[in-house]
């Protein structure tokens, strides 16, 4: 699944428009949920940094993840412990065709209503 499909699909379900907040990364994006929070962060980066073969670039997502779900699906190929993030809450999804298109959209959903949750839970 490519960046820009990512970006169309968060704009129709939650009117949600990437934000490029490093000026030296400008092709890493966050997508904020409605109450301010990340739910997800799109990236570029070498594979090696990621602990794979080469030094290539891909495309990957950071999303937040049921943290009783995590290491099962760290174990799954194309999805990897949250990069430059807490890798008990999020997971890496490789966007370079070894995750389904509906597995990605599913986990990026999941993401989302985790947010969403997590704002109901502190407001208690």
């Amino acid at each position: 699944m490519k960046k820009e499909e990512i970006f169309e699909y968060v704009q129709k379900q939650y009117g949600t428009m990437p934000e490029y907040l490093w000026s030296n990364l400008s092709d890493s994006a966050v997508l904020r949920h409605k109450n301010g929070k990340w739910y997800a962060v799109i990236m570029t980066v070498e594979k090696s940094k990621l602990g794979l073969e080469g030094n290539d670039l891909v495309d990957i997502m950071d999303v937040k993840c049921d943290p009783e779900m995590t290491s099962m699906i760290i174990q799954t190929y194309g999805f990897l412990p949250g990069y430059h993030m807490n890798k008990q809450h999020w997971i890496t999804i490789l966007l370079d065709g070894s995750v389904s298109e509906a597995k990605t959209l599913d986990f990026l959903d999941m993401s989302y209503d985790l947010i969403d949750g997590a704002g109901r839970k502190e407001e208690k």
